[in-house]
């Protein structure tokens, strides 16, 4: 029988009520006093937002705050006392002002009252994770998912005494019926990893409001750019920096976004997580951000023609690209994402996954490794790299079939990109005129 609000909402533990109790009022932040350029459009606020101007030396953006700790005084001494020890400089595990800049900038990015930056994305998500729940917890999620996510919750929350049922990210009746007394979490990607099926991010949080629970995305693979998972009602939203967010494949990082309430609530559990940014990290992806709305539009722009040309060859089974019409959900693309599709693509070659290599290997611009969202073109093969944990049967069981092949496309230019597919699969496919 399905559960009402009221009846979960008193089964919760009672460090949930008296979190939703709170009344002291926050501020956005913790910031340095910088404008967030809320009324300028993304490119903008990717420059601006957050930025330090050192007034002592008059140093044009952020300096390197490379410091473990900072000198304590009265106001430290009350913020400590009070447990307002986010809002002022004491250690930099704590907070550093090259954090609470680029935290600044994503926020902006995000529409997000409150922002942290992580060590890792998966730091990022841990912590967002586990300080949402309390033991006896359940959590509804994908199948789907990142693979690091994944293990966390079926292996790890356990040792809490938490639970994880896992449903289709995309049928909201399983979704619904997953949900338990207990549950505390909805947690999905807005676009998943590899058959990018889009999550109807607004009829979760519908569910999330008539059930009384909190919902994350993780939204790395689409980013602020493509969609603002928070002004569509989720309560946190998560990324794993080291892709799109940085785009130039040399440093690892997460973030978590949202209000201010939610994100001091996680921050206790980063602390103690030991996921924070190094300053030097930070200093980077602040830096890489200035140019995310510039990276984003070629990214999206290259992967909608690099998908059309695959759609249209011969030789190409499958592609999976949200900006084409011929994917399932893109009537929701245009609607959820505005038209700004993705950077990502996925097809299916002929002749399976003996082709597929063949082509990693005689491609010469986009790159064979893992990870995605760089200014260069990255392709792998998820058989053997994201799903490698699944057996064939469970492989199979979630679509990813012989021959399928993940591309990052970069910034690149686009007829370099298109003319070097051509030649490769010219290549592969001229000594097999059966798939011709």
């Amino acid at each position: 029988m399905k559960k009402s609000y009221q009846g979960i909402e008193q089964k919760r533990a009672h460090g949930d009520v008296w979190f939703n109790d709170l009344k002291r009022k926050r501020s956005q932040g913790p910031t340095l006093s910088t404008n967030r350029y809320e009324n300028y459009k993304e490119s903008t606020k990717s420059i601006h937002a957050g930025q330090y101007d050192d007034p002592t030396t008059g140093a044009l953006g952020t300096p390197i705050f490379q410091c473990s700790t900072f000198y304590l005084n009265e106001s430290s001494y009350e913020a400590i006392e009070e447990g307002r020890g986010r809002d002022e400089m004491i250690y930099t595990r704590y907070g550093n002002p090259s954090q609470w800049s680029v935290q600044e900038k994503l926020s902006a990015l995000e529409n997000a009252e409150s922002s942290i930056v992580f060590s890792s994305g998966m730091a990022a998500i841990s912590t967002a994770i586990l300080g949402m729940l309390d033991k006896g917890s359940h959590v509804v999620s994908s199948r789907d998912i990142y693979g690091g996510t994944y293990n966390f919750l079926y292996e790890d929350l356990d040792k809490y005494g938490m639970s994880v049922t896992f449903t289709s990210p995309t049928d909201i009746e399983e979704i619904e019926a997953a949900i338990q007394d207990n549950t505390k979490i909805l947690y999905f990607e807005s676009l998943t990893n590899p058959l990018l099926k889009i999550v109807p991010i607004e009829a979760i949080v519908a569910l999330s409001k008539k059930y009384g629970l909190r919902v994350i995305i993780d939204n790395t693979f689409l980013t602020p750019y493509n969609v603002k998972p928070l002004d569509l009602g989720v309560d946190l939203v998560v990324n794993s920096a080291t892709k799109y967010l940085n785009g130039h494949s040399d440093l690892i990082g997460g973030t978590v976004s949202g209000s201010r309430k939610l994100v001091d609530r996680l921050w206790p559990q980063m602390l103690k997580n030991g996921g924070s940014m190094d300053p030097h990290v930070c200093f980077l992806l602040e830096r890489s951000l200035k140019t995310f709305a510039l990276r984003m539009r070629t990214h999206n722009s290259n992967a909608l023609e690099l998908a059309t040309y695959l759609e249209n060859h011969p030789n190409i089974k499958k592609v999976y690209y949200p900006g084409l019409a011929s994917h399932d959900q893109h009537a929701l693309a245009k609607t959820q994402l505005k038209g700004k599709n993705s950077g990502m693509i996925s097809f299916e070659i002929k002749g399976g996954d003996k082709n597929a290599h063949s082509l990693l290997k005689l491609l010469k611009l986009p790159k064979e490794a893992t990870s995605l969202g760089g200014v260069e073109s990255l392709i792998s093969l998820p058989y053997n790299t994201s799903q490698a944990s699944l057996t064939k049967e469970q492989q199979k069981a979630i679509g990813i079939n012989d021959g399928l092949i993940r591309l990052s496309v970069g910034v690149e230019d686009i007829e370099d990109l298109t003319s070097d597919f051509e030649q490769a699969l010219h290549y592969i496919f001229k000594k097999q005129p059966n798939y011709a």
